[in-house]
Protein backbone atom coordinates (compact mmCIF):
# COMPACT_ATOMS: atom_id res chain seq x y z
CA UNK A 1 0.00 0.00 0.00
CA UNK A 2 2.43 2.60 0.98
CA UNK A 3 4.29 1.91 -2.61
CA UNK A 4 1.09 3.09 -4.58
CA UNK A 5 0.46 6.28 -5.83
CA UNK A 6 -1.84 8.59 -3.17
CA UNK A 7 -4.12 9.28 -6.59
CA UNK A 8 -4.39 5.43 -6.75
CA UNK A 9 -4.93 4.82 -3.09
CA UNK A 10 -7.86 7.48 -3.09
CA UNK A 11 -9.50 7.50 -6.42
CA UNK A 12 -9.17 3.81 -7.25
CA UNK A 13 -9.88 2.10 -3.19
CA UNK A 14 -11.16 4.51 -1.36
CA UNK A 15 -14.02 5.40 -3.48
CA UNK A 16 -14.87 1.35 -3.12
CA UNK A 17 -15.41 1.97 0.87
CA UNK A 18 -18.56 2.30 2.57
CA UNK A 19 -19.54 5.58 3.42
CA UNK A 20 -18.85 5.89 7.04
CA UNK A 21 -15.29 4.50 6.57
CA UNK A 22 -14.50 6.83 3.89
CA UNK A 23 -14.88 9.80 7.30
CA UNK A 24 -12.83 7.91 9.10
CA UNK A 25 -10.25 7.96 6.37
CA UNK A 26 -10.30 11.73 6.57
CA UNK A 27 -8.76 11.76 9.39
CA UNK A 28 -5.45 10.12 8.38
CA UNK A 29 -3.76 13.27 6.99
CA UNK A 30 -4.91 16.50 5.71
CA UNK A 31 -3.69 15.45 2.50
CA UNK A 32 -6.52 12.70 2.41
CA UNK A 33 -9.39 15.18 3.53
CA UNK A 34 -8.62 17.43 1.33
CA UNK A 35 -8.86 15.12 -1.87
CA UNK A 36 -11.78 12.77 0.40
CA UNK A 37 -13.61 16.17 0.13
CA UNK A 38 -13.52 17.30 -3.29
CA UNK A 39 -16.64 17.00 -5.64
CA UNK A 40 -14.88 14.61 -8.05
CA UNK A 41 -13.98 12.16 -4.84
CA UNK A 42 -17.98 12.51 -4.09
CA UNK A 43 -19.12 11.67 -7.67
CA UNK A 44 -17.39 8.54 -7.92
CA UNK A 45 -18.14 7.16 -4.47
CA UNK A 46 -21.44 7.39 -5.25
CA UNK A 47 -21.94 6.29 -8.36
CA UNK A 48 -20.07 3.31 -6.98
CA UNK A 49 -22.42 3.34 -3.82
CA UNK A 50 -25.20 2.44 -5.86
CA UNK A 51 -25.81 -1.36 -4.97
CA UNK A 52 -28.06 -3.01 -3.14
CA UNK A 53 -25.68 -3.45 -0.58
CA UNK A 54 -25.64 -0.22 0.04
CA UNK A 55 -29.49 -0.14 0.44
CA UNK A 56 -31.16 1.27 3.59
CA UNK A 57 -34.33 0.86 4.35
CA UNK A 58 -34.96 4.37 7.09
CA UNK A 59 -38.30 3.77 9.38
CA UNK A 60 -40.18 6.89 11.62
CA UNK A 61 -42.33 6.55 13.87
CA UNK A 62 -44.11 8.85 16.31
CA UNK A 63 -41.00 8.25 18.78
CA UNK A 64 -38.02 7.27 17.04
CA UNK A 65 -35.90 6.86 13.76
CA UNK A 66 -34.39 3.15 12.73
CA UNK A 67 -32.19 2.28 9.68
CA UNK A 68 -31.85 -0.58 8.38
CA UNK A 69 -30.20 -2.72 6.19
CA UNK A 70 -31.82 -5.00 3.36
CA UNK A 71 -31.33 -8.62 3.14
CA UNK A 72 -31.78 -9.10 -0.33
CA UNK A 73 -31.58 -13.13 -1.14
CA UNK A 74 -34.70 -12.96 1.04
CA UNK A 75 -36.11 -9.57 0.77
CA UNK A 76 -36.45 -8.57 4.30
CA UNK A 77 -34.05 -6.64 6.64
CA UNK A 78 -31.89 -6.70 9.15
CA UNK A 79 -31.31 -5.44 12.88
CA UNK A 80 -31.73 -1.71 13.07
CA UNK A 81 -29.80 1.40 14.66
CA UNK A 82 -31.62 3.92 15.62
CA UNK A 83 -30.56 7.31 14.10
CA UNK A 84 -31.44 10.85 15.86
CA UNK A 85 -32.63 13.49 13.73
CA UNK A 86 -30.17 15.97 13.82
CA UNK A 87 -33.05 19.26 13.78
CA UNK A 88 -35.62 20.20 15.91
CA UNK A 89 -39.44 18.28 15.28
CA UNK A 90 -42.22 17.18 16.76
CA UNK A 91 -43.61 13.19 17.53
CA UNK A 92 -45.25 12.49 13.87
CA UNK A 93 -43.88 15.27 12.15
CA UNK A 94 -41.36 14.45 9.75
CA UNK A 95 -42.31 12.79 6.04
CA UNK A 96 -40.15 12.29 3.21
CA UNK A 97 -41.85 13.48 -0.18
CA UNK A 98 -38.28 12.50 -2.14
CA UNK A 99 -34.99 11.69 -2.13
CA UNK A 100 -31.78 10.83 -4.66
CA UNK A 101 -28.46 9.08 -3.98
CA UNK A 102 -28.44 9.05 -0.03
CA UNK A 103 -30.14 12.74 -0.03
CA UNK A 104 -33.45 13.03 1.59
CA UNK A 105 -35.89 15.91 1.24
CA UNK A 106 -37.44 16.11 4.54
CA UNK A 107 -40.66 17.89 5.38
CA UNK A 108 -41.48 19.61 8.77
CA UNK A 109 -45.16 18.58 8.88
CA UNK A 110 -46.23 21.44 11.66
CA UNK A 111 -44.16 23.90 10.13
CA UNK A 112 -44.00 22.91 6.16
CA UNK A 113 -40.42 23.32 6.32
CA UNK A 114 -38.30 21.72 3.63
CA UNK A 115 -35.24 20.25 4.59
CA UNK A 116 -32.08 18.24 2.65
CA UNK A 117 -30.44 15.45 5.37
CA UNK A 118 -28.21 12.83 4.76
CA UNK A 119 -28.80 10.35 7.57
CA UNK A 120 -25.82 8.67 6.94
CA UNK A 121 -23.19 11.57 7.69
CA UNK A 122 -25.82 13.22 9.34
CA UNK A 123 -25.69 16.19 7.73
CA UNK A 124 -28.87 18.46 6.91
CA UNK A 125 -29.66 21.44 5.62
CA UNK A 126 -32.70 24.11 5.99
CA UNK A 127 -34.28 25.32 1.94
CA UNK A 128 -37.03 27.44 4.07
CA UNK A 129 -36.86 31.37 3.42
CA UNK A 130 -38.11 34.63 4.94
CA UNK A 131 -39.65 35.27 1.55
CA UNK A 132 -42.08 32.03 1.63
CA UNK A 133 -39.52 29.59 -0.48
CA UNK A 134 -39.23 26.10 0.67
CA UNK A 135 -42.17 25.87 2.34
CA UNK A 136 -44.51 22.22 1.51
CA UNK A 137 -47.97 21.46 1.89
CA UNK A 138 -49.14 17.37 1.55
CA UNK A 139 -51.12 16.81 -1.35
CA UNK A 140 -51.02 20.30 -3.04
CA UNK A 141 -47.52 20.58 -4.11
CA UNK A 142 -44.84 18.00 -5.78
CA UNK A 143 -41.09 18.04 -5.04
CA UNK A 144 -38.94 16.37 -7.51
CA UNK A 145 -34.61 15.86 -6.59
CA UNK A 146 -32.09 15.65 -9.11
CA UNK A 147 -28.64 16.44 -10.58
CA UNK A 148 -28.18 18.41 -13.91
CA UNK A 149 -25.00 18.41 -16.31
CA UNK A 150 -22.63 20.69 -13.86
CA UNK A 151 -23.41 18.04 -11.01
CA UNK A 152 -25.24 20.48 -8.68
CA UNK A 153 -27.93 18.96 -6.83
CA UNK A 154 -31.19 20.37 -7.43
CA UNK A 155 -34.96 20.44 -5.87
CA UNK A 156 -37.74 21.24 -7.91
CA UNK A 157 -40.74 22.66 -6.06
CA UNK A 158 -43.96 22.64 -7.88
CA UNK A 159 -46.70 24.63 -5.68
CA UNK A 160 -50.65 24.68 -5.75
CA UNK A 161 -52.26 27.55 -3.82
CA UNK A 162 -55.55 28.99 -4.50
CA UNK A 163 -55.49 28.31 -8.23
CA UNK A 164 -51.91 29.58 -8.84
CA UNK A 165 -49.15 27.62 -9.78
CA UNK A 166 -45.39 28.75 -9.10
CA UNK A 167 -42.31 26.45 -9.77
CA UNK A 168 -38.87 27.14 -8.24
CA UNK A 169 -36.15 25.54 -8.34
CA UNK A 170 -33.03 25.18 -5.09
CA UNK A 171 -30.03 25.13 -6.39
CA UNK A 172 -27.02 23.47 -3.74
CA UNK A 173 -24.52 25.25 -5.76
CA UNK A 174 -25.92 28.05 -5.28
CA UNK A 175 -27.79 27.97 -2.21
CA UNK A 176 -30.86 29.86 -3.74
CA UNK A 177 -34.43 29.55 -5.07
CA UNK A 178 -35.34 30.85 -8.64
CA UNK A 179 -38.74 30.95 -10.51
CA UNK A 180 -38.36 29.27 -13.68
CA UNK A 181 -41.73 29.08 -15.95
CA UNK A 182 -43.99 26.41 -16.69
CA UNK A 183 -47.25 26.48 -18.72
CA UNK A 184 -49.72 23.93 -18.40
CA UNK A 185 -53.39 23.74 -18.56
CA UNK A 186 -55.47 25.49 -16.40
CA UNK A 187 -57.25 22.50 -14.85
CA UNK A 188 -54.16 20.50 -13.63
CA UNK A 189 -54.13 23.54 -11.09
CA UNK A 190 -57.40 22.53 -9.24
CA UNK A 191 -57.24 20.04 -6.34
CA UNK A 192 -59.05 17.17 -8.14
CA UNK A 193 -55.81 16.03 -9.42
CA UNK A 194 -53.25 14.56 -7.43
CA UNK A 195 -49.42 15.12 -8.35
CA UNK A 196 -46.57 12.45 -7.61
CA UNK A 197 -43.64 12.93 -6.62
CA UNK A 198 -40.61 13.65 -9.40
CA UNK A 199 -39.10 10.20 -10.35
CA UNK A 200 -35.36 11.49 -11.81
CA UNK A 201 -34.73 9.27 -14.88
CA UNK A 202 -31.93 9.77 -17.89
CA UNK A 203 -31.84 13.85 -17.31
CA UNK A 204 -35.45 14.53 -16.60
CA UNK A 205 -37.79 14.62 -13.51
CA UNK A 206 -41.06 12.72 -14.26
CA UNK A 207 -44.34 13.73 -12.55
CA UNK A 208 -48.01 11.72 -12.62
CA UNK A 209 -51.10 14.05 -12.28
CA UNK A 210 -54.19 11.67 -12.09
CA UNK A 211 -57.73 13.43 -11.90
CA UNK A 212 -58.86 11.95 -8.59
CA UNK A 213 -62.16 10.15 -9.94
CA UNK A 214 -62.98 7.00 -12.51
CA UNK A 215 -62.88 8.09 -16.15
CA UNK A 216 -60.87 11.04 -15.22
CA UNK A 217 -57.56 12.58 -17.27
CA UNK A 218 -54.32 10.95 -16.39
CA UNK A 219 -50.98 12.42 -17.92
CA UNK A 220 -46.89 12.72 -17.12
CA UNK A 221 -45.01 15.58 -16.88
CA UNK A 222 -41.55 15.67 -17.88
CA UNK A 223 -39.22 18.39 -16.74
CA UNK A 224 -36.10 18.33 -18.59
CA UNK A 225 -33.41 18.71 -15.69
CA UNK A 226 -30.72 20.76 -18.52
CA UNK A 227 -32.71 23.07 -20.76
CA UNK A 228 -35.85 23.37 -17.55
CA UNK A 229 -38.14 22.78 -20.59
CA UNK A 230 -41.43 20.70 -19.68
CA UNK A 231 -43.60 19.42 -21.39
CA UNK A 232 -46.78 16.70 -21.54
CA UNK A 233 -46.51 12.71 -22.11
CA UNK A 234 -49.67 10.26 -22.68
CA UNK A 235 -50.33 8.04 -19.70
CA UNK A 236 -49.77 4.31 -21.12
CA UNK A 237 -53.53 2.87 -22.63
CA UNK A 238 -54.79 1.02 -19.28
CA UNK A 239 -58.82 1.06 -19.38
CA UNK A 240 -60.90 3.93 -17.85
CA UNK A 241 -63.28 1.42 -15.93
CA UNK A 242 -62.16 2.63 -13.09
CA UNK A 243 -59.46 4.19 -10.03
CA UNK A 244 -56.12 4.51 -12.22
CA UNK A 245 -53.08 4.96 -10.31
CA UNK A 246 -49.56 5.21 -12.14
CA UNK A 247 -46.37 4.69 -9.81
CA UNK A 248 -42.86 5.24 -11.74
CA UNK A 249 -40.19 3.95 -11.07
CA UNK A 250 -36.47 4.04 -12.12
CA UNK A 251 -34.78 0.91 -13.24
CA UNK A 252 -30.82 0.77 -14.54
CA UNK A 253 -31.77 4.72 -16.06
CA UNK A 254 -35.07 3.31 -17.34
CA UNK A 255 -38.23 5.13 -16.67
CA UNK A 256 -40.55 2.08 -15.61
CA UNK A 257 -44.95 2.61 -14.77
CA UNK A 258 -46.97 0.63 -12.61
CA UNK A 259 -50.57 1.44 -14.04
CA UNK A 260 -52.98 -0.18 -11.34
CA UNK A 261 -56.76 0.32 -12.65
CA UNK A 262 -59.94 -1.31 -10.94
CA UNK A 263 -62.46 -1.06 -8.04
CA UNK A 264 -64.18 -4.17 -6.93
CA UNK A 265 -61.31 -6.13 -8.95
CA UNK A 266 -57.65 -4.50 -9.75
CA UNK A 267 -54.91 -5.07 -12.18
CA UNK A 268 -51.71 -4.36 -12.45
CA UNK A 269 -49.29 -3.72 -15.66
CA UNK A 270 -45.94 -2.69 -15.96
CA UNK A 271 -44.71 -0.47 -18.49
CA UNK A 272 -41.59 0.97 -19.85
CA UNK A 273 -40.82 4.58 -21.33
CA UNK A 274 -39.73 4.23 -25.21
CA UNK A 275 -38.98 7.84 -26.32
CA UNK A 276 -42.78 9.54 -25.71
CA UNK A 277 -44.46 6.13 -25.61
CA UNK A 278 -45.05 3.37 -23.55
CA UNK A 279 -44.74 -0.36 -24.09
CA UNK A 280 -46.17 -2.89 -21.93
CA UNK A 281 -43.63 -5.25 -20.35
CA UNK A 282 -45.95 -7.72 -18.23
CA UNK A 283 -49.60 -8.10 -16.82
CA UNK A 284 -50.71 -9.92 -13.57
CA UNK A 285 -54.11 -11.34 -13.47
CA UNK A 286 -56.77 -9.55 -11.78
CA UNK A 287 -55.80 -9.20 -7.92
CA UNK A 288 -59.38 -8.94 -5.04
CA UNK A 289 -59.47 -6.07 -2.88
CA UNK A 290 -58.87 -8.11 -0.10
CA UNK A 291 -55.27 -8.26 -0.90
CA UNK A 292 -54.26 -4.90 -2.47
CA UNK A 293 -57.27 -3.13 -2.86
CA UNK A 294 -57.36 0.37 -4.70
CA UNK A 295 -54.73 1.61 -2.22
CA UNK A 296 -51.63 0.36 -3.72
CA UNK A 297 -47.67 2.00 -4.48
CA UNK A 298 -44.70 0.37 -6.00
CA UNK A 299 -41.73 0.97 -2.94
CA UNK A 300 -38.77 -0.13 -4.76
CA UNK A 301 -36.62 -1.88 -7.63
CA UNK A 302 -34.49 -4.74 -5.99
CA UNK A 303 -31.41 -5.62 -7.99
CA UNK A 304 -32.45 -9.02 -7.94
CA UNK A 305 -35.14 -8.85 -10.15
CA UNK A 306 -38.32 -8.35 -7.47
CA UNK A 307 -40.40 -5.50 -6.99
CA UNK A 308 -42.06 -4.63 -3.80
CA UNK A 309 -45.45 -3.15 -3.54
CA UNK A 310 -47.34 -1.71 -0.13
CA UNK A 311 -50.62 -1.16 0.54
CA UNK A 312 -52.25 2.03 2.18
CA UNK A 313 -52.43 0.06 5.57
CA UNK A 314 -49.02 -1.45 5.28
CA UNK A 315 -49.43 -4.79 4.43
CA UNK A 316 -46.55 -5.62 1.54
CA UNK A 317 -46.03 -7.96 -0.83
CA UNK A 318 -43.27 -8.90 -3.41
CA UNK A 319 -43.85 -9.10 -7.37
CA UNK A 320 -41.32 -12.01 -8.60
CA UNK A 321 -40.65 -10.95 -12.00
CA UNK A 322 -39.51 -13.92 -13.22
CA UNK A 323 -42.71 -15.61 -12.78
CA UNK A 324 -44.70 -15.36 -16.22
CA UNK A 325 -47.32 -15.00 -15.67
CA UNK A 326 -47.70 -13.82 -12.15
CA UNK A 327 -49.62 -16.52 -9.91
CA UNK A 328 -49.00 -14.64 -6.75
CA UNK A 329 -48.16 -11.62 -4.61
CA UNK A 330 -45.76 -12.78 -1.60
CA UNK A 331 -45.59 -10.52 1.88
CA UNK A 332 -42.50 -8.91 3.15
CA UNK A 333 -41.91 -7.63 6.59
CA UNK A 334 -41.23 -3.76 6.34
CA UNK A 335 -42.66 -0.87 4.75
CA UNK A 336 -42.05 2.23 3.15
CA UNK A 337 -44.33 5.47 2.49
CA UNK A 338 -44.29 9.40 3.75
CA UNK A 339 -42.71 7.94 6.69
CA UNK A 340 -39.27 6.38 5.36
CA UNK A 341 -37.35 5.76 2.64
CA UNK A 342 -35.16 3.31 1.02
CA UNK A 343 -31.89 5.37 0.06
CA UNK A 344 -28.83 4.31 -1.20
CA UNK A 345 -25.33 5.37 1.73
CA UNK A 346 -23.18 7.69 0.15
CA UNK A 347 -21.39 10.51 1.65
CA UNK A 348 -23.35 13.57 -0.72
CA UNK A 349 -23.15 16.73 1.25
CA UNK A 350 -26.83 18.30 1.38
CA UNK A 351 -24.64 21.41 1.26
CA UNK A 352 -21.66 22.82 -0.53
Amino acid sequence: MADLPTHTIVFEILTRLPAKHVGRSKSVCKQWYALLSTQNFVKIHCSRSVVSSNQRVLLIDDLTCSVHPIISNNNDYGPSSTVTFPFHHQNNDVSIPSHLNGLLCVCLNHTYELLLWNPTTTAFKRLSTPDSHGFYINNLDAIGLYVDADDDYKVLHIKRRSGVLGVYVYSREVDSWRNIPFITRQEYLSPHFNWSAGTFCGGTLYFTVCECWIGGTNVVICFDVNSEQFKEISFPPVPSNGMVQGVLVNVKNVLHMFASTGMFEMTIDLWTLQGDYWIKVLSCPPIPPISLSLWCDITHYVTNGNWFVMTKLGKLFTIEMDMKPFECFYPVSWFRGFKGAVFVQTIVSPSI
